[in-house]
């Protein structure tokens, strides 16, 4: 039977470690993911695309239907080529499916390219959350439900800073334009992950 997430005593595929006993890098960010870590991430988000989804489907069903459509679109195969495949935990050859909170279960169809994102990965990530977040809100103002595109903007709001909050400032895929690690401890993380370290420095050259 296979793991819902990744044995939290041994060290990702990357790390040249033989085991995790002592490590303060783990004390900073979050080397391996849990279901607790993952179910609060989905609590922060799914009422934003439940009350999204209400917006969309009372104005127009056509509007909602594509927006479903969408979605594991982005996620499931756009976010993972030009964002989560650049992560170390993409690395594992173990893994056929992503044990992160963000993506968790959506397949490794793509190959594993550490280091940064290149400014092409960048406006594709940002266009896509562009997409999924503004027809709510356009569906709500068309329809000038203005409390209601109220309520959407403060669930979008509150969810995007929790996520930099609680996530993205010890999360180690330091090529997502949303990560938040300080240089110090990514650094440190670089020490025990040196094949990470050079991948970074050569796709800074490019």
């Amino acid at each position: 039977m296979k793991k819902m997430f990744l044995d939290p005593k041994q060290p990702l595929y990357t790390c040249k470690e033989e085991n995790c006993d002592g490590c303060h890098v783990s004390e900073k960010l979050v080397c391996h993911f849990n279901g607790k870590q993952l179910g609060l991430f989905l609590a922060l988000f799914f009422p934003l695309f439940i009350f999204g989804g209400y917006g969309l489907f009372t104005w127009k069903i056509w509007a909602f239907i594509a927006w479903l459509v969408f979605i594991p679109s982005f996620f499931g195969l756009i976010e993972i080529r030009v964002m989560c495949s650049h992560c170390p935990h993409y690395a594992g050859p173990e893994l056929s499916s992503l044990k992160c909170w963000a993506n968790y279960g959506s397949p490794k169809i793509w190959k594993y390219r550490p280091g940064s994102m290149n400014v092409f990965e960048i406006l594709i990530f940002f266009l896509g959350f562009v997409l999924l977040m503004t027809p709510p809100a356009l569906a709500y103002g068309l329809t000038q439900r203005w409390w209601l595109i109220g309520i959407y903007l403060a669930l979008l709001v509150i969810a995007f800073l929790c996520l930099h909050l609680f996530y993205c400032k010890r999360c180690i895929n330091f090529a997502c334009p949303l990560n938040a690690i300080k240089k110090k401890d990514r650094e440190e993380f670089f020490d025990k992950n040196p094949s990470e370290k050079e991948a970074w420095k050569n796709s800074k050259k490019q």
